[in-house]
């Protein structure tokens, strides 16, 4: 059993430092992907404490289709370009969106959800998914965020597919 080794009064960077150390940790000895995905979105859930919803949506054909999440329940399916997941796999790069009701074409799949921040999870080109996180706090995100969870991004896209 791994225990998440995240000290809550820790600075952001201390605390992304961490939660990245511990992901390794959780994934270093596991093959499967899904079990994998589980627990990164449980650790992240865990140590961000804005988070209302971590999950992720992985690319099957033209859709973004739900994967291991933490949080409540979620839209299931996402069509090519659509909401902010659909914005960012398109452009497969980081979207922050400090006011969702403020995002063109935002998916509501939860009407308490003020902000939102998805990061594409991309290998040698090609999307294979998106990590998406919500909070029920407007501008929850910021560019820090944004870097630290391009490297948490960029551990899944290593992992086996």
């Amino acid at each position: 059993m791994h225990t998440l080794a995240i000290h809550p009064d820790a600075d952001r960077a201390e605390l992304y430092r961490d939660l990245l150390a511990s992901i390794r940790a959780l994934v270093a000895d596991e093959p499967d992907l899904i079990a994998n995905l589980a627990n990164i979105s449980a650790a992240i859930k865990q140590a961000l404490a804005p988070v209302s919803w971590v999950g992720f949506y992985r690319q099957i054909g033209p859709d973004l289709v739900l994967g291991p999440f933490q949080g409540k329940l979620a839209c299931t399916r996402i069509g090519p370009g659509k909401g902010v997941c659909g914005a960012a796999a398109a452009r497969q790069e980081t979207l922050v969106v400090p006011d969702v009701h403020a995002f063109p074409g935002h998916i509501a799949c939860d009407a308490d959800t003020r902000s939102e921040i998805v990061v594409p999870i991309v290998r040698a080109g090609q999307l294979l998914a998106v990590l998406d996180l919500d909070s029920e706090r407007a501008a929850a995100f910021d560019a820090v965020d944004a870097a630290q969870l391009e490297q948490i991004a960029a551990l899944v896209a290593d992992l086996a597919w």
